[in-house]
């Protein structure tokens, strides 16, 4: 598991996330590309906070593929489609992380690659 880092000379994170994480040299890295919420059918959600879960469930099922989980997660990037609130977007990211506080960075886009979709995730994990 990586070691997370929030020195004590810098204001605390303002969510549950970390300033930074450290790899132990030797452990296996995962980079998942950025995953977006159409489900196994190809149907999509229609809230974000529902696409943010679909994503979430995505990004576990890849994690679980490697063998690894999401509390192996070093960090994640969220793209969140401008107008969406943040809110629904970030109590599915503390579901499925369960107080693991990656380093994370939330960027706000005009919009993605498709108009369905409101929010993207990309994460690294790193495990032994």
């Amino acid at each position: 598991m990586p070691q997370l880092i929030n020195p004590s000379s810098l204001a605390m994170p303002v969510a549950a996330y970390s300033h930074g994480a450290v790899v132990t040299a030797g452990e296996r890295v995962l980079h998942t590309a950025g995953t977006v919420a159409t489900r196994p059918d190809g149907s999509i959600a229609d809230t974000v906070g529902e696409q943010a879960a679909e994503v979430w469930r995505s990004l576990a099922a890849i994690c679980a593929e490697a063998g690894m989980s999401l509390q192996d997660t070093v960090s994640y990037t969220t793209y969140v489609v401008l107008g969406n609130e943040l809110g629904p977007v970030m109590a599915a990211r503390d579901v499925a992380l369960c107080g693991h506080g990656a380093a994370s960075t939330l960027i706000v886009v005009p919009a993605l690659a498709r108009p369905e979709w409101k929010v993207e995730i990309a994460l690294i994990a790193s495990a032994e």
